[in-house]
């Protein structure tokens, strides 16, 4: 439910919340990486073959202790992985990734500054998405367990919450799914 009212009502993200979201991901970090096989990135790269997704810099909201990080990597000229909790970055899997503790609810990165944003099984805050995404850019939602996440939005609430004019592919893959957005394309 918490991921629906962030998505889609914002004033549900209030400062206490966020410091419990905080507090629970700081408290999970140091096992966070057994919670991750390589089956629960399937959808991502999936994502990343089919989704029809251009080079450039991106954005990895919920980044966690980083497994996704290296599949971004091999991707993206840049990849700039972002966590609110501290103590998954202070774990993050890959030296490379510039990291950045942040609230993805306000982002300190300049309006259309970045060509893809990922998330992984990562809360939607769909307007700080849509202000630091480039017009041409991409939004990758994935949950890697589909309906069995945790943080769950079907692709099509996904792209419903999203403010303005948006298109997606979707697919399932594995247990997950993912969806690839963009501003007013064609759907695939």
């Amino acid at each position: 439910q918490v991921t629906r009212d962030v998505a889609f009502d914002a004033p549900t993200w209030t400062p206490e919340r966020r410091r419990k979201v905080e507090k629970l991901f700081d408290e999970l970090a140091p096992e966070w990486h057994l919670k991750h096989a390589d089956d629960r990135l399937l959808p991502l790269r999936d994502a990343m073959e089919r989704g029809d997704i251009h080079p450039g810099n991106c954005l990895e909201l919920g980044c966690g202790t980083g497994p996704a990080t290296p599949i971004l990597e091999e991707s993206f000229t840049r990849v700039v992985a972002v966590d609110l909790s501290f103590e998954m970055l202070r774990r993050l899997n890959t030296p490379s990734a510039a990291r950045v503790r942040a609230d993805a609810s306000c982002l300190p990165f300049p309006s259309d500054s970045a060509d893809s944003i990922v998330l992984l099984n990562m809360l939607l805050f769909p307007a700080e998405v849509a202000r630091v995404l480039k017009p041409e850019g991409t939004v990758v939602w994935v949950n890697s367990r589909a309906e069995n996440t945790p943080i769950h939005l079907s692709p099509e609430d996904f792209v419903d919450a999203l403010p303005g004019d948006w298109t997606a592919r979707a697919s399932r893959s594995g247990e997950g799914l993912w969806a690839v957005a963009r501003r007013g394309r064609s759907t695939s």
